[in-house]
């Protein structure tokens, strides 16, 4: 299963850093960024999150939230937070479920056979709750088209 431009976004419950929960349902009624990104303190991901965190006013004054997913445990999402000053939730997919519903797995992540990380992708998610937008990634050095996440959010008004 994959989530399709169009369609509702696959609700979903996962850990913050601080172990409380967090739902995508309860930002319904704002845009938001959704980006998935394969394992904390790996460079890439770091200059993604990074770029984020710096654009998150923009985001904000278009009425959108960003919120990040890994499979890492909330405890490394935690220090990751911390040492780069992230200033949006950071979500553990420990049990992997919510980027299966999204269809972003990406087994053996790294070379590392077993290990299973989330597919670095970016859906933005309108105010009704349905996915106008998705990029997926193919190359884990790629980093998001961060001007085109931006036009996606402001074509929706």
């Amino acid at each position: 299963m994959s989530a399709e431009v169009g369609a509702t976004a696959p609700d979903f419950t996962l850990f913050d850093t601080d172990g409380n929960e967090f739902s995508l349902s309860s930002l319904r009624g704002k845009k938001v960024v959704l980006a998935f990104f394969p394992a904390v303190f790996s460079g890439v991901c770091d200059d993604e999150m990074c770029t984020f965190r710096d654009a998150l006013s923009e985001y904000s004054s278009l009425n959108a939230s960003v919120v990040a997913i890994s499979t890492d445990a909330r405890f490394g999402n935690a220090e990751f937070k911390n040492k780069h000053g992230l200033n949006f939730p950071v979500l553990s997919d420990y049990k992997k479920s919510t980027i299966e519903d999204y269809g972003v797995t990406w087994p053996d992540f790294a070379g590392m056979d077993g290990f299973t990380a989330a597919q670095r992708s970016v859906f933005v998610i309108g105010s009704d709750g349905k996915i106008s937008w998705k990029w997926l990634c193919n190359v884990p050095s790629d980093l998001p088209p961060f001007d085109e996440v931006k036009s996606q959010v402001e074509a929706l008004g």
